[in-house]
C-alpha cells in the first residue's frame, strides 16, 4: 500500500516545496524560434519557472530551468560518449550550482534508447545527492505525449501528475498547454526539471 508523504522532499531547494498540493500550468512559448522552451505558471497566472530549450541556448541536448527572476536552478544535459551510445538507455543529468559556482549532480533520468518501445519500457529517475535521505528512485507511469503520466516514488506514491487542461481541450485540442499537479511537500523545481526532459525526448517545445 502506498504511504503518505509527510515531509518536504527538497531535491533542488525546500523553497519550492509547498505545504499543500499545487497545480501548475505549462505553456509553450510562442513559435518565434524552434526549441524556445516553455513557461510554468500557478493558478494566479504568475510565472514560477521558465525552461530554455536548445533554440535559445544554441546547444542540442541541453536545457536550463530558471526561476521567475531568471536565475538558473538546474542545468540539464544528456550524457554522451561511446559507452552511452552502446547502452540500451540514454541518461540525462540535472545539475545545480553551489555557492562557489561549481556544478553539483542532483538527479539522473534514464530513457529507453529505442523510442518504439518507450510506452512499454519505464523511464527511471534517481536522486544523486549523498545527503538526500528520502525516496531516491522514481519512475514515469503513463505516456507523456498523451499528457497522461505520473511520477511515482519507490513506495508507489504519485508525487506529480501531468494532465491535459480540459477548458483548452474543449476549445481546441492542443498539447501546448497542460497542467502538472504536484503533491504537498514535493520539490516543484525537480518535477519541472523532469517534465523538461520528457518534453525534449518527445520532440516538444524545448527541442530544435
Amino acid at each position: 500500500m502506498a504511504t503518505t508523504i509527510n515531509s518536504n522532499m527538497a531535491v533542488v531547494s525546500k523553497v519550492f516545496c509547498s505545504s499543500s498540493e499545487v497545480v501548475l500550468v505549462v505553456r509553450r512559448r510562442p513559435h518565434v524560434v524552434n526549441g524556445g522552451g516553455f513557461i510554468v505558471t500557478n493558478c494566479a497566472q504568475n510565472v514560477i519557472f521558465k525552461v530554455d530549450g536548445c533554440g535559445i541556448l544554441g546547444k542540442k541536448e541541453e536545457l536550463i530551468l530558471k526561476d521567475s527572476y531568471g536565475h538558473a536552478l538546474l542545468l540539464i544535459r544528456k550524457k554522451g560518449g561511446v559507452i552511452e551510445a552502446l547502452s540500451m538507455q540514454k541518461k540525462w543529468r540535472g545539475y545545480s550550482k553551489d555557492f562557489e559556482g561549481s556544478e553539483k549532480l542532483v538527479f539522473c533520468l534514464k530513457e529507453p534508447k529505442n523510442s518504439c518501445f518507450s510506452k512499454k519500457m519505464p523511464i527511471k529517475i534517481s536522486i544523486e545527492q549523498k545527503d538526500y535521505n528520502d525516496h531516491k528512485n522514481f519512475q514515469i507511469s503513463g505516456y507523456f505525449p498523451d499528457r497522461a503520466c505520473s511520477i511515482i516514488d519507490s513506495s508507489g506514491n504519485v508525487i506529480a501528475k501531468v494532465g491535459a487542461r480540459k477548458e483548452v481541450q474543449q476549445v481546441m485540442p492542443s498539447n501546448d498547454v497542460y497542467t502538472v499537479t504536484v503533491k504537498a511537500g514535493i520539490d516543484q523545481a525537480f518535477v519541472v526539471g523532469v517534465i523538461a526532459i520528457l518534453d525534449y525526448i518527445y520532440d516538444g517545445s524545448t527541442k530544435c
